[in-house]
């Protein structure tokens, strides 16, 4: 490694991170004004609010912004470069583009596999800090438009190929429920029928406590019928899986969000194609800090008149423009028939051509 690209990955790190510290302190600023109705109707303590609230909004907003950040700092270093004719300085001396590429993509690479690891362990668990005081402390301001509430009502889904699942209402937090069935079908024909007035979850033994259970079991010819107090069952759902709030998916770790998606595809659920964006973009958007960085070395290479500020400018928009390409496609993925996969990857398969193109007309 040669002292040229230690230079630019060590001033191209720092000016990252310090975007990143800056711009946090922004947007923790303006969350606070925000929330501060939420944070006085907790009566919670300042040191609960850091602990419970910021220590997950934080992570949370970073790898939310960590592109945009990438991208700014990208811009803004590598414009002062060509703005002090180092660039033409270094191409001048024989050096190709691509060589001079090498370290910012380096670093890209790096801040990349950053920002992987981060979505795959570190965000969700952020994301059950922040998402557990916000259903506690700002959701229950909602009232009647709170789309999180704990009580869930009319549940049905598939227990295996042949079982279904019904349930009346069930409670998150204290894992009990009211008006239970299960029914089994061979073919077209009901072989199998469970009624159950109340269950709950048992955790001595992590299986579902069944009570006043009605079992039918359905023949050709005979029906038999058996009456149970109280039945312990161990079905292939968990409390986790009746949730079904916003927050629930955003939480998950990836191997646990991985098996929730094959145990969601199996029920046929109506919301498994957000569960399936959602995983997909767990590697779609790191990825793009990689293309971002290509987009902002060429674009801001180039010494023009108007310095870094016409680059930021051009960067801006185009971070703009994939943040809107990127949630266009989600609602099309979410609401309509587009594919999860296309919906999460199509924005950096547009930007890997726009990183070609500015590539291609760099200075040489």
């Amino acid at each position: 490694m040669k002292k040229i690209d230690k230079y630019i990955i060590t001033t191209f790190l720092s000016t990252f991170f310090f975007c990143l510290l800056l711009l946090t302190v922004i947007v923790v600023v303006v969350d606070i004004s925000e929330h501060t109705d939420d944070f006085v109707k907790s009566k919670l303590p300042t040191w609960r609010i850091i602990t419970d609230y910021y220590f997950g909004f934080i992570p949370r907003i970073d790898a939310m912004l960590f592109p945009l950040f990438v991208f700014i700092a990208v811009i803004f270093f590598t414009s002062k470069m060509a703005g002090r004719s180092e660039v033409i300085a270094i191409l001048s001396s024989g050096v190709s583009y691509r060589r001079f590429m090498l370290p910012f993509i380096i670093t890209g690479l790096f801040l990349t596999a950053l920002l992987w690891g981060g979505y795959q362990y570190v965000v969700p668990k952020a994301n059950r800090i922040w998402g557990d005081f916000e259903k506690k402390y700002v959701d229950v301001n909602k009232g009647a438009h709170n789309p999180n509430t704990s009580y869930k009502q009319h549940l049905y889904f598939r227990l295996d190929s042949n079982s279904y699942v019904g349930i009346q209402g069930y409670d998150t937090i204290s894992k009990s429920g009211v008006g239970l069935f299960i029914q089994s079908f061979k073919g077209n024909e009901m072989i199998y029928n469970l009624r159950s007035t109340t269950f709950s979850w048992d955790t001595s033994v992590n299986k579902w406590s069944l009570l006043s259970v009605t079992e039918r079991f359905i023949k050709e010819k005979t029906e038999i019928m058996k009456f149970n107090p109280k039945l312990l069952m161990n079905y292939n759902f968990k409390p986790i899986d009746l949730r079904k709030d916003e927050y629930l998916k955003d939480q998950m770790p990836t191997p646990e969000l991985d098996r929730f998606i094959a145990l969601e595809k199996m029920r046929q659920s109506e919301s498994l194609n957000t569960l399936l964006v959602e995983r997909y973009n767990r590697d779609a958007i790191p990825f793009s800090v990689l293309i971002l960085t290509i987009i902002g070395v060429s674009l801001a290479s180039r010494k023009v008149r108007g310095g870094s500020g016409m680059h930021l400018a051009i960067g801006i928009i185009l971070c703009v423009l994939y943040i809107l390409l990127s949630r266009i496609s989600v609602v099309f993925a979410t609401k309509g028939s587009f594919s999860p996969w296309l919906a999460a990857w199509i924005p950096n398969i547009i930007y890997i051509f726009i990183a070609w193109y500015l590539y291609k007309r760099a200075p040489k």
